[in-house]
């Protein structure tokens, strides 16, 4: 009898919020496991009169680490049809195919009316802001990982309960497609059933990918002094991190769970990459302003990515108003470059506006 194999290119993940389960074409290289927490008892004698000496070793598992899993979506926008099987919207309403996991990520993730908690959707974008992220604990759901294509007969279907979007990280390599890498943990990892999407609209076409090479960085300074740079960029990055952490109890005699997860300091931060250029107002000037603010604790920069171009479709756009700088560093290659670090901070110590995106759909 044949052995049953599993291929990853097979599998598919699923999202589920109370009633709604969203589909999530995800790309090669996910990942999800589970440890154990456990305690080694040893004995360590000296010999008695025969010369023996108890040698003996024992283990306890104490509890199960939470679950962790990782895998990285496209940044995929698109224009609701508006009606008809798996759509996103009861109107045509601009939304993302990941736009669950953001949902997960900035909020509680309570969805109703075709929309989640701190989402904008209209006809002409999508914006995405983080006003109700100051939270203890951010919203959760159920993530399936479907092993097996139809065609295999069999399948196999593991659950992670009570997942939380931890980390997002979007890179912005040149030559390739925007990619947005997900991380998180849940609770625990089970077998169960394979769900069925109610919302999938979109994942199959082809006209919502987002191409790097048309992104653009609009760059200005109140401090130091008030200058706007002429920037054109060969790479970058923003990532966004909840820093969060996992409960579990430590009761004795049993094999504890975890219970849930807390926030920490939200921090939003990335650099960027472009050629040294002696312009008025370039990337040369930008490096001298920085290193010789010398007076200057925190200086303050407003950054646009608008990953995909300025105009047309589809595109995401991340601002962040209020930056802080680190000195950039040169890289000495054929064509010498710079890479410029760079710390997303609120417009005060308590705010939630060091971020805003939007999504425009195709």
């Amino acid at each position: 009898m044949a052995d049953t194999l599993y291929f990853s290119r097979d599998s598919k993940v699923f999202i589920q919020i109370g009633s709604a389960i969203w589909e999530m074409p995800v790309l090669d290289g996910f990942s999800f496991s589970q440890a154990t927490n456990a305690s080694e008892i040893t004995l360590n004698e000296m010999s008695d009169s025969a010369g023996n000496s108890r040698r003996g070793r024992q283990m306890f598992t104490d509890s199960y680490a939470p679950a962790e899993w990782s895998f990285s979506t496209y940044a995929r926008p698109f224009a609701s049809a508006g009606s008809g099987a798996g759509t996103a919207d009861i109107a045509a309403n601009h939304h993302a195919v990941e736009e669950v996991l953001w949902a997960l990520m900035v909020g509680d993730a309570d969805y109703a009316s075709n929309t989640f908690t701190g989402f904008t959707a209209d006809t002409t974008d999508l914006d995405i802001s983080f006003n109700n992220s100051n939270k203890t604990t951010l919203g959760t759901a159920d993530i399936f990982f479907v092993m097996g294509g139809a065609g295999t007969g069999t399948k196999t279907t593991y659950k992670i309960a009570n997942c939380c979007v931890n980390e997002a990280s979007l890179d912005f390599d040149i030559d390739g497609i925007a990619t947005i890498n997900w991380s998180g943990m849940g609770t625990i990892i089970t077998e169960d059933t394979a769900p069925t999407a109610t919302i999938y609209e979109a994942v199959n076409s082809t006209s919502n990918f987002i191409r790097n090479r048309l992104t653009s960085l609009a760059i200005s300074s109140t401090s130091p002094g008030t200058v706007t740079y002429d920037l054109v960029l060969t790479g970058g990055n923003v990532t966004i991190s909840n820093n969060m952490t996992f409960l579990t109890p430590e009761t004795l005699g049993i094999v504890n769970q975890p219970l849930g997860h807390v926030t920490g300091t939200r921090s939003v931060s990335g650099n960027f990459t472009c050629y040294l250029n002696a312009e008025a107002n370039s990337s040369a000037d930008l490096f001298e302003n920085i290193i010789e603010g010398t007076t200057i604790i925190t200086n303050n920069f407003d950054l646009e990515f608008k990953v995909g171009g300025v105009s047309g479709t589809p595109r995401l756009e991340l601002k962040m108003a209020d930056c802080h700088l680190e000195v950039p560093t040169h890289s000495i290659e054929d064509v010498i470059s710079v890479e410029t670090n760079f710390h997303a901070l609120p417009s005060t110590i308590d705010g939630t506006d060091e971020l805003t995106i939007k999504y425009v759909g195709a």
